[in-house]
């Protein structure tokens, strides 16, 4: 978790050292949050990650919104603003909530997912703040492990189905053989 943590403050300078703008001084501040966990099945195939935000003396004009998720050693840019898997990842902004969402979900999307906010002409540091991160855990086998099972079951169906075949008809020509 330590590890963790010292991506995540790497990652909050980096974020302020991109989006840092010149522009209106002023004390605009930024608050975000998601939850902590959440879990889906693989079968769901799509999930959404919630983020809100709050935002008091900052202008009108809409934030950037962007998404990093760490995987066990590194991190990756998602959308910073724009997706850059569009067939995977997709952003829905209403109002000060924001999801991600994530298609085809597989358990390679286990990861922590981290929602960040940026007031870009605000010169501010409270205008650029990231949540907590959400910890998305992928549980079941999906489509190709349960169609692998499938397979498995079916064969090993037919050969019990076989054997059983065998030694019913080997009894029958016992019985009959001894008569």
């Amino acid at each position: 978790m330590a590890s963790f943590n010292k991506l995540k403050n790497m990652l909050m300078l980096a974020f302020d050292w991109i989006l840092y703008g010149a522009g209106v001084a002023g004390p605009c501040q930024v608050t975000v949050t998601q939850p902590r966990f959440q879990q889906a099945d693989s079968s769901m195939n799509n999930v959404s990650l919630t983020c809100t935000f709050s935002a008091s003396g900052c202008s009108s004009s809409s934030p950037e919104v962007l998404w990093f998720r760490f995987l066990t050693n590194t991190h990756e840019d998602l959308c910073t603003p724009a997706c850059t898997d569009q067939q995977k990842y997709t952003v829905h902004s209403s109002g000060n909530n924001i999801l991600l969402e994530i298609k085809d979900l597989t358990v390679d999307d286990n990861a922590v997912y981290i929602c960040g906010i940026s007031f870009s002409d605000s010169d501010s540091p409270l205008s650029k703040q990231t949540g907590d991160g959400t910890v998305l855990t992928v549980t079941g086998s999906g489509k190709q492990h349960s169609n692998g099972k499938l397979i498995f079951m079916i064969i090993a169906s037919s050969l019990l189905f076989l054997y059983s075949s065998a030694v019913l008809t080997s009894f029958v020509v016992y019985k009959v053989g001894s008569k």
